[in-house]
């Protein structure tokens, strides 16, 4: 037995049009994917770009930050530093005006005591004597020490001159006598002495020579 096809034949009218596809391997769709990848890739470079110069900006943004802290840091630690060595100086200095006004009164015990160099078995010399150790014994406590004076070169920084004495025995602006002592507090005066300064004496010929010729 034979098999039996039908075939369909269809009018024109029944025809559908035939679509064609493009070929997507073709020329118009290699331009376009070129054209795309040079945009990213102008996108990606000018995006890489950027990133540098914020890069770049914060770096700089953070050397400055950086050596702005090491400014305040070293303003900080020379703050610090000042205010140590003014406290030191505080402490040291402190009671330098009381101390200058004690001074007085070991000045008037040491006149008290030559005055009664005449008497040394008196009872009110040796008061003064035992009160006159006491007061010092006190100053030494904050450093307070006497300038040696006699026979040192006159040192206008320590001295300061009232007199001039004529001497042979010294050399000239030499210290020949202490009218009031002088006094040191830690590294820094406290009190000038007040001396008297040797200065040569001249001559009988030479003053007679002088008195002649006049």
């Amino acid at each position: 037995m034979s098999e039996t096809r039908k075939v369909k034949i269809l009018s024109p009218e029944e025809d559908e049009p035939i679509l064609h596809s493009e070929d997507p391997s073709g020329p118009e769709a290699e331009n376009g994917r070129d054209g795309n990848d040079a945009a990213a890739g102008s996108s990606s470079e000018d995006r890489v770009k950027d990133l540098e110069t914020a890069l770049e900006a914060k770096e700089k943004e953070s050397k400055e930050n950086y050596d702005r802290l090491l400014r305040v840091t070293a303003e900080f630690e020379n703050y610090k530093k000042r205010m140590s060595r003014e406290m030191d100086d505080f402490r040291k200095y402190a009671t330098q005006s009381l101390i200058k006004e004690m001074l007085s009164v070991v000045d008037h015990i040491e006149l008290a005591l030559q005055a009664a160099s005449a008497a040394p078995g008196n009872k009110l010399t040796e008061g003064l004597n035992l009160t006159l150790k006491e007061l010092l014994r006190i100053l030494g406590k904050f450093n307070v020490t006497p300038l040696d004076t006699l026979g040192k070169p006159f040192n206008p920084e320590f001295h300061e001159a009232i007199l001039r004495e004529a001497s042979d025995e010294c050399s000239e602006n030499t210290v020949v006598r202490e009218m009031q002592k002088g006094y040191m507090i830690n590294e820094r005066l406290l009190r000038p002495a007040l001396v008297a300064v040797a200065v040569p004496k001249e001559k009988t010929g030479r003053k007679d020579a002088d008195d002649g010729s006049s």
